[in-house]
């Protein structure tokens, strides 16, 4: 809690993001003059949507107006992106989504990726985790790849077409050293189908983390096999990192605003402090760490820039490795 705190009033310090400077732009001194509108592109109730909810009533605070989250689900969250992206670059029309974005390109759903937007911060990150059922001869995430030799074209690993763990299998078999020709994948519709699937050992790895794996792990359902984070979780203090097993991998969907290209950067940069001031309440740090499973991580500016164009390159190095038809 203290670490992230520090972190953020550094970021904010660095990057000349201070409520003072932000707020008294000649400009755009009288922004907002009415209610934001957030762009959630999924559903309600899931972590994207609980989680930008919660930190946009508080950075609501700082802004002096009401943020209104609008859930705009559907063609594989770009009904929603595309509604933002072909918005008018005023900042009253915001995104709140995630890896997502470049997924869809590389997927073949959409022409257009993070480029189409001006970013303004990352928020969070949720660290996934591969899992296997209680009793399962793996142990951990560094005994698959052996497992996969002794049992080749047997082993079965779940994953949602063209979403997050798709795409955190294909990098995983990658560094681990495993051939995709010498496993099974298995689609299902969504997480809920492949707990079920888990549950009823019909496969034997899923990707999960601690929003849709962590109470089963913790009444001994679901074993975590490692953490795709450079730091052990928390939570799970006792399960290695993938990085600890020698499998030289990160994976994470990490969360964060965007706003429709061409929004001035006075703009950007006062949501972007609103924002880190909410990131800064301790109360929205415990929430997001304890109930969503996820680690505070904030970015704006040319470090958000940074951090997408090195996210969809490993994106699309994974993305080599899947074919998007079967």
């Amino acid at each position: 809690m203290t670490h992230s705190t520090l972190t953020l009033s550094t970021t904010l310090a660095a990057i000349g993001l201070s409520a003072s400077m932000a707020f008294t732009s000649n400009a755009f001194a009288d922004y907002p003059e009415q209610d934001i509108r957030l762009v959630i592109p999924y559903g309600p109730g899931g972590a994207t949507d609980i989680i930008f909810r919660l930190i946009s009533q508080e950075a609501e605070q700082h802004l002096g107006t009401s943020i209104v989250p609008m859930n705009m689900a559907g063609a594989g969250a770009t009904l929603g992106s595309r509604n933002v992206k072909d918005a008018t670059p005023n900042g009253y029309t915001l995104l709140g989504s995630h890896d997502a974005i470049a997924l869809s390109k590389l997927a073949g759903m959409v022409d257009y990726s993070y480029d189409a937007f001006e970013p303004i911060a990352l928020l969070t990150q949720t660290i996934n985790i591969p899992t296997t059922y209680a009793g399962h001869p793996v142990e951990s995430a560094a005994d698959i790849a052996e497992y996969v030799r002794e049992n080749p074209g047997q082993v079965r690993f779940s994953m949602i077409p063209s979403s997050t763990d798709h795409f955190f299998w294909a990098q995983f078999f990658q560094e681990a050293g495993i051939d995709m020709a010498d496993i099974r994948l298995v689609g299902y519709p969504d997480t809920g189908e492949q707990v079920s699937a888990l549950m009823a050992q019909e496969i034997d790895f899923a990707m999960f983390n601690l929003p849709s794996g962590g109470a089963f792990y913790q009444d001994g359902t679901f074993v975590p096999l490692g953490i795709a984070h450079p730091e052990r979780l928390d939570s799970l203090p006792d399960v290695a990192t993938l990085r600890e097993q020698g499998i030289d991998m990160d994976h994470s969907t990490s969360r964060g605003i965007f706003a429709p290209k061409g929004t001035p950067q006075e703009i950007l940069d006062t949501v972007a402090a609103a924002y880190g001031q909410a990131l800064e309440n301790e109360q929205v740090q415990s929430r997001i760490e304890n109930e969503f499973g996820s680690v505070v991580r904030f970015l704006a500016g040319d470090d958000y820039q940074a951090f997408l164009t090195e996210n969809e390159a490993a994106l699309s190095a994974a993305a080599e490795n899947i074919d998007f038809q079967n």
